[in-house]
């Protein structure tokens, strides 16, 4: 064996892979061991192989289980379980307790036995039986082929929880990744070792992907399945604008600047409200940077969507009048449960509602509060109409009552409206009736 090349195979896969060194040594020596159980063992003994890298010497042994008589199975139990049809190990009632297994000389060692091999050995414990070394070149063909397959197999396994391992510690972050293809409305990128997958429900409205397309994306979660980890992928969330702004706003990066909060229509507008401790840097200078050149690459990252970057206030009322911008806010009434009234110029009223609600809408999810917004002049009349009471109706006089034939209910109405029946008496009499036509003229007629 050419220690040097085959070393030099190993550290290549390490890398290629991205495996550990250990990770491929350890799949060597299992593929080691099952040629040699294939040329040289017997079925159901457990072989182990160990291979010295600086010697190119390999050690075989065999492992055996030491039992018991608790833990093996009698004739009588083996023949109940075959007329029942039950497994062969089920779990003993009770805490602690091992399984039942089936004995076999091959794998399993009574206590009695291991006693002699090893003193002070117990029940559950494995022995190992050094067995006669093999050179890899020894091997038959089957073998070799047995021992390939091992350890490709192996291979591959180790390399899908790698990935899953990787990607599954960066969820929550940006990566970037290239649009490797389109399958119907999922779009798939290339993340660097294996694919993402970018649903319909996480893409932006609008947006038009096409192969080779770089992008920058939010990774929201991994899911290891039977074909290998799923990597998922979001350009709508509302944590991949704070991520892209980590990646441009150094103090945003070290904690100077916090992001409170963000307000997210993906692919149309975003609110996003910033914070800092200490006095000396202006949360929203440093956001926004130099002539807007880092707000503006978070933008051209977007596709263009707007950004408005405010104050973060622990007051309601500021915080709702900064959340408004770029309207400009009189007043803030603050209520129970979360209502708010914000109070506006007559010709700031459209410019703080936006084109469909959306400036007042995006206002109300970053701060939490249901905003009511109007204008001064709405605001003054609804507070005069409230200030004027309520006109309580009269009752009227007892004599009223009992006047002429008007029910007592509709003249009640009458001085609810403000008719001063006392005043005038005369419409409390009942109606004239109009006038039929002359008798005389009737006659007439008929004449």
């Amino acid at each position: 064996m050419d220690l040097k090349s085959f070393a030099a195979a190993i550290n290549q896969i390490s890398e290629e892979r991205g495996i550990p060194k250990e990770k491929v040594i350890e799949t060597i020596e299992q593929a080691l061991s099952s040629a040699y159980k294939k040329d040289y063992g017997k079925k159901g003994q457990l072989i182990k192989a160990k291979l010295d890298l600086d010697t190119g010497e390999v050690e075989f042994w065999q492992v055996k289980l030491i039992v018991d008589d608790k833990m093996i199975y009698s004739e009588a139990e083996l023949e109940e379980l075959k007329t029942t049809g039950r497994p062969e190990t089920p779990e003993m009632a009770g805490e602690g307790q091992e399984k039942k297994i089936r004995f076999n000389p091959e794998r399993h060692l009574v206590l009695a036995e291991a006693k002699k091999v090893k003193k002070g050995v117990k029940a559950g414990e494995e022995l190992e039986f050094p067995l006669e070394s093999q050179s890899a070149s020894s091997f038959g063909r089957i073998a070799a082929q047995t021992a390939k397959q091992v350890v490709l197999q192996k291979i591959k396994e180790i390399e899908k929880e790698t990935v899953f391992s990787e990607f599954q510690a960066k969820e929550g972050e940006a990566v970037s990744g290239t649009v490797q293809r389109i399958e119907g409305r999922n779009v798939f990128l290339n993340i660097g070792k294996t694919l993402g997958i970018l649903t319909r429900e996480e893409q932006v409205p609008g947006e038009f992907y096409r192969p080779g397309q770089r992008l920058k994306v939010y990774l929201l979660k991994t899911e290891n399945t039977p074909r290998g980890p799923v990597i998922f992928l979001s350009r709508s969330h509302p944590k991949l604008i704070s991520r892209l702004f980590e990646l441009e706003v150094p103090e945003i990066a070290s904690g100077q600047v916090q992001i409170k909060s963000i307000a997210r229509e993906a692919g149309s507008r975003s609110k996003v409200a910033v914070f800092s401790n200490d006095e000396r840097i202006d949360p929203i200078g440093a956001a926004v940077g130099q002539r807007g050149t880092r707000v503006m690459t978070v933008i051209n990252e977007l596709g263009g969507e707007k950004i408005d970057i405010i104050n973060w206030s622990d007051d309601p009322a500021d915080l709702i009048a900064n959340a408004l911008s770029p309207a400009k806010v009189l007043e803030v009434k603050t209520e129970e449960k979360n209502l708010a009234l914000a109070i506006v110029p007559e010709d700031q009223l459209s410019l703080a509602i936006g084109k469909d609600g959306q400036n007042v809408r995006l206002a109300a999810k970053l701060t939490g509060w249901k905003i009511d917004v109007r204008s001064e002049a709405e605001s003054s009349s609804k507070s005069a109409e409230e200030s004027t009471p309520e006109e309580t109706p009269v009752e009227p006089p007892a004599e009223i009552k009992e006047g002429s034939g008007q029910p007592a209910e509709k003249k009640t109405k009458n001085l609810a409206l403000g008719e001063n029946l006392v005043s005038h008496p005369a419409r409390n009499q009942k109606a004239t009736p109009k006038k039929s036509q002359p008798k005389v003229k009737k006659d007439k007629k008929e004449a």
